[in-house]
């Protein structure tokens, strides 16, 4: 069997998260955050998955479904905010609470000279987002 094609992981540290239903999750990041999906490995007897590679505003990002039975149990996430810098940051916000993401902190102009604010997604992951404060 030849083993499936790895595209480049993309952007700096790469997170690979695991969660609760990788290809749900897969599905809310593409219509949430634009994600394109570039690889997926085929899912186990269970129907989980072990890998989904998506791109996100130029980055990669790893899904798997948790497998307790490797070490890999779910958890609940904790501790780490994944960012992304964007154009419009109110319109990529709101699509992305549309999509299911449930508003933590509002989007509102910060001292640092952003517009920023935070989701979480159905997955339990913490994003923020932020835009620098157009001028005029």
């Amino acid at each position: 069997m030849t083993p499936p094609v790895q595209p480049p992981v993309l952007g700096g540290p790469c997170p690979y998260l695991s969660v609760s239903n990788a290809a749900q999750a897969a599905a809310f990041y593409v219509e949430a955050l634009g994600a394109q999906e570039v690889m997926r490995m085929p899912p186990d007897d269970k129907g989980r998955y072990m890998h989904i590679h998506l791109v996100i505003n130029g980055g990669s990002l790893m899904l798997a479904d948790a497998f307790p039975e490797h070490g890999a149990p779910l958890e609940k996430p904790a501790a780490f905010i994944l960012h992304l810098q964007v154009e419009d940051v109110d319109a990529a916000f709101e699509k992305a609470v549309k999509a299911g993401g449930t508003v933590v902190l509002p989007v509102q102009d910060m001292f640092w000279g952003d517009r920023y604010g935070q989701f979480r997604d159905p997955f339990g992951v913490l994003w923020s987002m932020g835009a620098p404060i157009k001028k005029g």
